[in-house]
Order: structure tokens, then sequence, then C-alpha cells
């Protein structure tokens, strides 16, 4: 069984700053990419930024120079320092892994969410 915890969200105000993360338990042989993802109400599902075993990263265009996505391999974790909050960055967010058990297959995990509001 592997699953994925997150924490760190919460209510802030608008230009104020969060920091989310999440880890990966279990067994498994490997993850591969990590990231997150939010989702308003009336919204779909959106990427905000993910990041590759080797460190490469893709963010959102509307988080871009805000946020920032970073992970500890070795404590299996991915974190996202969000800065200069917007109220529109109000939604849940959710952790995604792409994650090796066993064998050859590569199954995608997420979190169970996690509200970030961001209002005065």
């Amino acid at each position: 069984q592997v699953q994925l915890v997150e924490s760190g969200g919460g209510l802030v105000q608008p230009g104020g700053s969060l920091r989310l993360s999440c880890a990966a338990s279990g067994t498994f042989r490997a993850i591969y990419a990590m990231g997150w993802y939010r989702q308003a109400p009336g919204k779909q599902r959106e990427l905000v930024a993910a990041i590759t075993n080797g460190g490469s990263t893709n963010y959102a265009d509307s988080v871009k120079g805000r946020f920032t996505i970073s992970r500890d391999n070795a404590k299996n974790t991915v974190i996202l320092q969000m800065n200069s909050l917007k109220p529109e960055d109000t939604a849940v967010y959710y952790c995604n892994a792409d994650i090796r058990r066993f064998g050859q297959s590569v199954d995608d995990y997420w979190g169970q969410g996690t509200q970030v509001t961001v209002s005065s």
C-alpha cells in the first residue's frame, strides 16, 4: 500500500505565503515525477507544478515566479512553497506521484487534498 500524506494548507491573506508538504509512505521501488494539482469550486483539476526525480521542474503560467516546487528524494517528500498568494489561488491542492511498486508498472497516486484559502 502506498500513501501520499499532505500537510500545510490553511487560510492566508493576499500577499502571504504557505508551504505545502507531501510525503510518500509504504512499500515501493521508485518514485518518478511528483507534483501538485489544484481544483477550485466549479473548475477542473489543473497542474500547478511538477518535478522529476532528476530535479527538472514545470509550472503553470499562473504561478510562475511565485511558487517553487522542490523534493527530497531521501525522504520521499515534495514541497510547494507558495508566495505572493492571490485569492484566485484558493483551491484544494492535491499531491501526485508516479510510483513503481513492483516490477515495471508505474502507477499514479494521489493525496487526500489540502484546502488553501486566500482571503482578507
